[in-house]
């Protein structure tokens, strides 16, 4: 158990990579409890989502989710975040947990008329269900048909009233399923009898790794933009979102680095914060337990950010040759 965000949560139950194989072969589940959520409604709810985040949040029907980013004026990411759409008037995003009282307070800061904000991380316990058979492992809960991915529904998950969504953070298939914080241990015990494994952080770092999804303090934060982070997909910048001036400018000028995922050549593990040979710095790194390889994600300078690019990382003194590869490193089986 480690402090984290000032909740203690688990590194792991059994082992870091049985763990992430349950969860890359059959079904694992994740306490994601410490993740903040923020409600927004009235009748002015949409236009207040649509200038704090850099999605078209237009595009978003009732029972809808969305990823996208909220940025300060210079671009700067302050967070990335999922909303759901729950009605016309009403949204629940959530946000990270080491962040949240940050974004609550940013998006506050920028509340228009019209518009109630009510910080609701206190209300909700969540937790993730994850891997190849976790629908079928969740549908036997759930009272009605599990909501497609990026999509929401409120229903019964085992026997609680529940919000549950198809989202989630490995790479795999599964819900999210958030309840009230009471109701959350009868949501896990019932998912551990029907066979889910416990899964810690460490599984979950290296999960997502391995799928390159970004982690802010990593890959992210607020000296880096969504050009560089390869984020600008989410970004629709004619919605003149908070930042998107900046955002616009760096994806016509171009953006000085790149994220980019990378393979080891030769056994070792990077680590963030070790420097590239050339420019550079690693986000994130690990030994992936379905590669069997060091892999991680790291900013280069552009012109080098091309797949096939050889890189040298200096690894506590030790140069470890590496390559660029396409991302994610990993894809799930069709």
């Amino acid at each position: 158990m480690v402090d984290f965000a000032g909740w203690d949560m688990p590194v792991q139950y059994e082992g870091v990579a049985a763990e992430h194989r349950a969860v890359r072969e059959s079904c694992g589940i994740f306490d994601v409890s410490h993740m903040g959520e923020v409600r927004t409604s009235g009748e002015r709810a949409f236009e207040q989502l649509q200038l704090l985040l850099s999605p078209d949040v237009s595009k978003l029907s009732d029972g809808g989710a969305q990823y996208g980013l909220m940025c300060l004026e210079d671009g700067g990411v302050v967070d990335d975040l999922i909303t759901y759409r729950l009605a016309a008037d009403e949204y629940l995003t959530v946000t990270n947990a080491a962040n949240h009282d940050g974004d609550y307070a940013w998006m506050a800061e920028n509340r228009i008329g019209g518009v109630e904000l009510v910080d609701e991380a206190e209300k909700w316990g969540m937790i993730a269900v994850q891997g190849p058979s976790a629908r079928t492992l969740a549908a036997a809960l759930v009272d009605g048909e599990l909501p497609e991915r990026m999509r929401c529904k409120r229903q019964a998950f085992a026997g609680v009233e529940a919000l549950v969504c198809g989202t989630g953070y490995t790479g795999e298939d599964g819900v999210e399923v958030l309840c009230a914080p009471d109701d959350a241990p009868a949501v896990w015990e019932a998912l551990v009898a029907a066979g889910a494994v416990r899964c810690g952080l460490a599984a979950r770092d290296t999960l997502r790794l391995e799928a390159c999804l970004h982690l802010y303090g990593n890959e992210l934060d607020r000296t880096r933009r969504p050009i560089e982070a390869g984020l600008g997909w989410c970004c629709a910048e004619q919605t003149g979102f908070i930042g998107y001036d900046a955002v616009r400018a760096e994806r016509e000028s171009g953006p000085a680095h790149k994220l980019v995922a990378f393979e080891l050549d030769e056994g070792g593990i990077a680590r963030q914060g070790n420097p590239i040979v050339g420019g550079g710095i690693v986000t994130s790194g690990t030994m992936s337990p379905t590669l069997g390889v060091g892999i991680g994600m790291a900013y280069v300078p552009a012109e080098h950010a091309v797949v096939g690019e050889r890189i040298e990382i200096d690894v506590r003194g030790k140069i470890r040759p590496a390559v660029i590869k396409q991302k994610p490193l990993y894809r799930k089986a069709a």
